[in-house]
């Protein structure tokens, strides 16, 4: 199984910017889905942009215009580009991958989930 490690959250003042990364633990030979998620205190996780197939995204309408996903073509996980960061963007922020890597010469498909990294937006 492939494991996801994110990086990048942090505490940022409302208005500024932040960029996360997912690093995978091993060598992804393709994706059908991947995308950022996030959860804050007491709600659920929610989805935050995605990237599907071969390259449509879709972003949750509160984050439009301010976030942008990415694919890192080199390690076949997404990032996220967030400017213009607001308290309400206050959340962990796990990534998420579903895609097929080799086991030997079998391939394998799986969906993982990062740990989460906190994203704080606060003066």
């Amino acid at each position: 199984q492939v494991q996801l490690v994110e990086s990048g959250g942090g505490l940022v003042q409302p208005g500024g910017s932040l960029r996360l990364s997912c690093a995978p633990s091993g060598s992804i030979f393709s994706t059908s889905a991947m995308g950022w998620y996030r959860q804050a205190p007491g709600k659920e996780r929610e989805l935050v942009a995605a990237i599907i197939g071969g390259g449509s995204t879709n972003y949750a309408d509160s984050v439009k215009g301010r976030f942008t996903i990415s694919r890192d073509n080199a390690k076949n996980t997404p990032s996220l580009q967030m400017n213009n960061l607001k308290p309400e963007d206050t959340a962990v922020y796990y990534c998420n991958v579903q895609g097929t890597y080799y086991r030997g010469p079998y391939p394998r498909e799986f969906t993982s989930w990062g740990q989460g990294t906190q994203v704080t937006v606060s003066s």
